[in-house]
């Protein structure tokens, strides 16, 4: 199967970035793909006016392209800010008034993946305080996403380049949604498995595919070194997906790269044109 049977969504967060965000819809389905995925948009704003959600959904559905996975609000991302969903006060307030703008707006374009960013570590706060207020809003979130039949993922990074962020390992971040699972009784929370971090972290990756590919809800791929196209780095992707669907993973595979200095469908190039659309369906 390698690069070439998967099932591919484009992070417009990450590239077709040298266009406005209502623009890259449409580039993204010019380049040949059929789904895309989003952080949240708004860094500053967890519940926008309604007319912007609107005219991202009308960019997407005009495109017809796919939505297949959206953020919660993390703060400032791009930027310091790696999730609020575990910082006590009014960061905690922005995430939960979040909640129900995300799940509204995936709900209407049936999205069913809402990746929720774990937090950075405070100074003088207890880590067992924020992590009690992580599972609490986490549980919020996977009951809010229940109600349009979608997954909450919880993902790890790399403490490189997230050095106050707690969730640094699969294990880690599985545990905490098994965590949620166990709250809720819902078993809606799932592991976003992203190689390139788990790589930039030094793990096995054969390993933690054959364990946690029955508990991953979403993956996505970058190269390593450098976080660019698959191909510019020491990745071995088309073995790890190849193995990824040996271990029974047949979700999206999120295209979550930087392009460097190629800009729309050239930084694709490493991928034919033919397989940038699905051939399998939900």
């Amino acid at each position: 199967m390698g690069l070439a049977g998967q099932r591919y969504t484009v992070n417009l967060s990450m590239l077709f970035t040298e266009l406005p965000l209502l623009d890259r819809p449409a580039a993204a389905a010019a380049a040949g793909f059929g789904a895309v995925e989003l952080w949240w948009p708004w860094p500053g704003e967890p519940a926008p006016a309604p007319g912007r959600l609107d005219a991202l959904g009308e960019a997407l559905e005009k495109a017809g392209v796919r939505l297949t996975g959206l953020n919660f609000y993390a703060g400032l991302l791009p930027g310091p800010d790696r999730g609020a969903l575990s910082l006590p006060g009014a960061e905690s307030d922005r995430f939960r008034a979040n909640v129900e703008a995300a799940v509204e707006f995936a709900g209407s374009l049936g999205c069913r993946a809402l990746n929720a960013l774990y937090g950075n570590r405070l100074e003088g706060v207890d880590p067992a305080e924020q992590d009690e207020l992580a599972l609490e809003n986490l549980a919020f979130a996977a009951r809010a996403a229940d109600r349009i039949g979608a997954v909450v993922l919880v993902e790890a990074l790399n403490a490189r380049e997230s050095p106050r962020y707690p969730l640094v390992s699969a294990a880690g971040a599985a545990k905490v949604a098994h965590r949620v699972d166990e709250r809720t009784g819902l078993g809606n929370c799932r592991f976003l498995m992203d190689l390139y971090h788990l790589a930039m972290n030094g793990e096995d990756l054969p390993a933690v595919i054959d364990r946690y590919a029955p508990v991953t809800g979403h993956v996505q791929i970058a190269d390593r070194p450098g976080r660019g196209a698959p191909g510019t780095g020491r990745l071995p992707l088309p073995g790890l997906l190849e193995r990824l669907g040996a271990a029974g993973y047949d979700g999206w595979v999120g295209l979550e790269y930087a392009p460097g200095a190629r800009t729309g469908e050239e930084a694709f190039a490493w991928l034919p044109r033919e397989a940038r659309r699905p051939r399998r369906h939900d």
